[in-house]
């Protein structure tokens, strides 16, 4: 049987287990939502470790969600905004808008490569928690990359889980 980890309480290790009980688990999620100006990279480090810190968890992990196949979740250098700038040329480079190779352009030129460039990339991250703080190097940043051309309200769910 697998153990259970209760939203908040002792760690069950289910039956038979004996008399055997961890550290009290905690779990707190929140959704955000965000709204993006339209293709580009949005700063959400700050929101990501808000609900962190309000989980209470001093060590575990949290998972950021993105609720979008058009949008991606990154980790990426946050001190030379050059690099995001540069991503941006890439994908544009690797898949450009208005591509004669896709069938579904229903919704506009930019519709097809945005979910190309959501599967390629990713719609959640793991990332550390430690001490109460989300454990991030010192150049990294939680960004959320929107891969359409006109702005967007986007949902995330971040859920801390730990100890």
């Amino acid at each position: 049987m697998r153990p259970r980890l209760p939203a908040q309480g002792r760690f069950d290790a289910g039956p038979g287990a004996g008399a055997r009980t961890g550290p009290l688990a905690r779990h707190h999620a929140e959704t955000l939502a965000v709204s993006t100006p339209g293709r580009g990279t949005t700063d959400i480090t700050s929101q990501v470790a808000r609900v962190v810190g309000a989980s209470e968890v001093g060590d575990g992990l949290c998972n950021v969600f993105l609720h979008h196949t058009s949008a991606s979740l990154i980790l990426c250098e946050n001190a030379d905004p050059d690099v995001r700038s540069d991503l941006e040329r890439f994908a544009r480079r690797l898949v450009p808008d208005g591509d004669p190779i896709f069938e579904h352009t229903a919704e506009g030129p930019d519709d097809m490569p945005a979910h190309v460039r959501a599967i390629l990339t990713q719609s959640s991250l793991c990332l550390p928690v430690a001490g109460g703080r989300l454990a991030l190097g010192t150049w990294q940043g939680v960004y959320l990359w929107e891969h359409r051309l006109s702005p967007h309200r986007r949902q995330i769910t971040v859920s801390v889980i730990g100890t």
